[in-house]
């Protein structure tokens, strides 16, 4: 069943302190993954075989206006599967696949949304690499090129399904090239203002200019682990550094006027006996000086009884910042809403949680008034999730004017429950970023026809299993793997 009925939910446990909020309304939609919302407050999902639209205009019943599970069916490989993510701006929607490899056919597709309830396909950009998530602004799609030998960002022009241009963190920093996969991986994109937000894993966020999309040059580096930390990694130190901190920038974006940036690390502990390690946190830099950013604040994730790869997810994952307030997902930690009127002192304002049901993907503001968020219907392959159905949620938006607004303190658990929130901690500036232009690369010789065979290796943060990456080639799976 691709969807089913709306409903309002009550009775969930939610923070402490903070404004209680309870889902205003749900529709389960089957293998829902990202969602976003379109100037006219209509919501669009990736639903892992297709994608679906959504009307929210009564937030108490959201109402699924169309579904297209067969992407690109008329093509040679098709139909698209694995589709993990989809974007809009203004009429255009971007729908990418496969997420995680391990089909032949990959692709973006743009759709004309100006008729929602009707959407028609613009352009067809085929791809020699998987796309695990994308972008749309100003006329122009951004892909993250991973194909294990360059990791580009990739432009290409929405109506015309062309390359544009390429730029990678190797043209920075060429040592990265010699470095296992996982610490380097474009795994998110975000276009904002001629802007496009890196999120390159341990190798940090980097922005990039992206107004000549041709020709896409580095404006600044937010943050980054040194690659000198890794050029001589052995593959097993390269996947412990995949799965925990520092680093595991998951996914950046900025505030309205992009002097500030959110990023979120994508991280677990792997190693329950190091008591520093924690799930995954955002962090919020002051990048009004994209020369000299500063970090300014750390919102750590809910805590959890079992922290680890393969236990209770409760890292960050998606989130959204508008005006002074920011909506967040943190996976079966559920959702949380923060004022940060002051970036160095966020306050918690309200949360929901239910880990035995849902998994939160995303969240994103829909009106002045209340906000969406997604949850997926399957766990990730390390995560001991009892998943219910995937489902659309509706949340209302707190009043930021609260009386005695709470804060992120520390308290004394009560026996047998999650440790509670760390305080947003204000920190230093880091260092400046180097001083390399961008420039127009060649494209990647297309990678080897052959599939290694699938092992029982652990999962790969940010994109699921490693065998799934077999889509990349020989020589991409060597990555991964050394």
């Amino acid at each position: 069943m691709g969807a089913g009925t709306a409903l309002t939910l009550g009775g969930a446990a939610v923070g402490r302190g903070e404004t209680p909020i309870e889902p205003l309304g749900r529709l389960d939609v089957e293998g829902a993954k990202e969602a976003v919302v379109g100037e006219d407050g209509t919501v669009f999902l990736a639903v892992t075989d297709g994608f679906a639209v959504v009307d929210v205009s009564d937030p108490s019943s959201p109402t699924l206006r169309h579904e297209n599970r067969s992407v690109l069916a008329d093509r040679d490989g098709g139909p698209l599967d694995g589709i993990y993510d989809v974007k809009v701006d203004g009429d255009r929607l971007v729908v990418t696949g496969p997420a995680n490899g391990g089909s032949s056919f990959a692709a973006s597709v743009v759709y004309d949304v100006s008729d929602p309830a009707a959407p028609e396909r613009v352009s067809v950009h085929e791809t020699d690499f998987f796309n695990h998530n994308c972008d749309i602004g100003d006329g122009v799609v951004a892909l993250c090129g991973n194909d294990g030998d360059r990791n580009p960002l990739v432009t290409v022009d929405a109506e015309t399904g062309e390359e544009l241009g390429r730029w990678s963190v190797v043209d920075a920093e060429p040592g990265w090239a010699g470095v296992p996969f996982g610490p380097w991986q474009l795994h998110d994109v975000t276009l904002a203002d001629g802007m496009a937000y890196l999120a390159y894993w341990d190798a940090g966020t980097w922005l990039v200019d992206v107004s000549e999309p041709s020709t896409p040059a580095l404006v600044g580096r937010v943050r980054g682990e040194p690659v000198e930390k890794y050029t001589e990694m052995a593959s097993d130190e390269a996947s412990e550094a995949t799965f925990q901190p520092p680093g595991n920038d998951h996914y950046a974006a900025p505030n309205d006027d992009g002097t500030l940036v959110c990023i979120s690390a994508e991280a677990w502990d792997i190693e329950p006996e190091e008591e520093d390690v924690r799930p995954g946190s955002l962090y919020l830099y002051d990048v009004s000086d994209p020369s000299k950013p500063t970090e300014l604040a750390e919102i750590s994730a809910p805590r959890t009884t079992d922290e680890g790869y393969g236990g209770i997810w409760t890292t960050s994952h998606n989130f959204e910042i508008r005006g002074e307030t920011l909506v967040s997902s943190w996976y079966r930690g559920g959702v949380r809403v923060y004022d940060i009127a002051d970036p160095t002192t966020p306050i918690l304002l309200a949360s929901w949680r239910n880990d035995e049901e849902t998994s939160f993907w995303t969240a994103q503001h829909a009106t002045e008034e209340f906000f969406i968020a997604s949850s997926r219907g399957e766990p990730e392959s390390g995560e001991a999730a009892d998943a219910a159905t995937a489902a659309l949620y509706t949340f209302p938006l707190p009043d930021a004017a609260v009386t005695d607004p709470p804060t992120n303190a520390t308290a004394t658990p009560t026996p047998g429950s999650p440790p509670p929130d760390a305080t947003a901690t204000p920190t230093q500036t880091p260092g400046s970023p180097p001083d390399a232009t961008a420039t127009p690369t060649d494209a990647p010789t297309p990678p080897d026809d052959s599939t290694p065979t699938d092992t029982a290796t652990p999962g790969q943060p940010g994109f699921g299993a490693a065998a799934t990456l077999a889509a990349l080639g020989v020589g991409a799976w060597r990555l991964l793997h050394e």
